[in-house]
């Protein structure tokens, strides 16, 4: 898995206009939870590039980063959870899911019903 780094808030402009040529994925991941832990690892365990087609994923420390955290959660009209999965096509979030019902069969179920 190949995680772009979400550590700016131009980038979330970057992030809508790219989505209008394919879907971006983005990972709010808290480092001092367990869930967001046992989340990611089980993410990165089940990825396969090759099932999501063009799924761009974009990775965001939310400690480190919390204002911009909150800046998805405002431009992406989402409420503020950790983990939080978001999907994003043609500049808006088309799907989100927290906790333990973030999993890559549904992200790829998804990027799927995109198509």
């Amino acid at each position: 898995m190949n995680w772009h780094p979400l550590n700016d808030s131009a980038q979330l402009e970057e992030i809508k206009k790219e989505s209008h040529h394919y879907p971006v994925l983005i990972l709010k991941h808290s480092t001092r939870c367990s869930i967001s832990s046992a989340t990611l690892g089980r993410l990165e365990r089940s990825w396969k590039n090759e099932e999501v087609g063009d799924l761009k994923p974009y990775f965001l420390d939310l400690i480190a980063y919390r204002p911009i955290s909150n800046q998805v959660a405002q431009e992406f009209e989402v409420e503020h959870e950790s983990p939080q999965a978001l999907i994003i096509r043609n500049g808006e979030s088309v799907y989100d899911a927290s906790h333990f019902d973030i999993s890559f069969d549904d992200l790829k179920a998804q990027v799927a019903a995109l198509v």
